[in-house]
């Protein structure tokens, strides 16, 4: 089954409302859908809630949605490379659910897993157990987390064939795979799409029965948070 579409518009166009779940891959901007998420701007959709481990930069990833308004609630562990999503919070024009990094990931694998629900000592006795439910596992306090399943997942992978198989290089693979299981409709993009078949199975991160719709974005501008070098001498 071919799920390549013709581009990144094309594949968000049937798919995305007013008011959905949007998961979203990569870290801080390595390993993000470029291509995907300035289709999602473009799309004019609004009152998202977006699963990101971050919120992009001024401009750039998720950064471009802050900047359009169409996002009115983050479920973050980290977001502090962006100064509009900082305005945006202190005014209360933006909702957050700040959530441990290793939490946030094991929602969204528990998610995909069809696991509803896990209990964790992260976070135990701070804002992050409010309103939560504790039981004591061999005599220590855990904390109880729902799943997380988002309506619209978006992923970037390095490679993949034309029946969604994903393969994910290097520090770029990140959050994708969890966020890739845990979407009710996965659209990845890849810099290289192969024909069905050259893959070898063992090398695949995301099987393709996780991946509904495939873009290929050959080119992606993949920018850097924050270059650091040493002084020359």
């Amino acid at each position: 089954m071919n799920k390549l579409y013709p581009n990144a518009n094309a594949a968000l166009a049937d798919i995305v409302r007013d008011g959905q779940i949007i998961a979203v891959g990569g870290f801080g901007l390595c390993g993000i859908p470029e291509a995907l998420i300035a289709a999602l701007r473009d799309s004019g959709v609004q009152q998202l809630t977006a699963i990101s481990n971050n919120a992009g930069v001024d401009g750039f990833g998720l950064g471009q949605l802050l900047e359009t308004r169409q996002i009115k609630k983050m479920i973050s562990s980290y977001v502090g490379e962006n100064k509009e999503f900082e305005r945006q919070y202190l005014a209360g024009e933006l909702e957050l659910e700040f959530t441990p990094q290793g939490t946030l990931a094991e929602k969204l694998r528990a998610g995909g897993a069809g696991i509803p629900a896990f209990f964790t000592r992260t976070g135990y006795g701070t804002l992050v157990a409010e309103g939560k439910e504790v039981r004591e596992f061999g005599g220590v306090p855990h904390i109880m987390e729902n799943a997380l399943v988002a309506d619209v997942s978006l992923v970037k992978a390095w490679k993949a064939d034309k029946a969604g198989n994903l393969v994910y290089r290097r520090t770029a693979r990140n959050f994708n795979p969890n966020v890739a299981t845990a979407g009710r409709i996965t659209v990845a993009e890849a810099e290289i799409i192969v024909e069905i078949g050259e893959l070898d199975p063992d090398e695949v991160h995301t099987p393709g029965i996780f991946v509904h719709r495939l873009v290929h974005n050959p080119h992606p501008e993949k920018r850097i948070e924050q270059r650091t070098t040493r002084p020359a001498r």
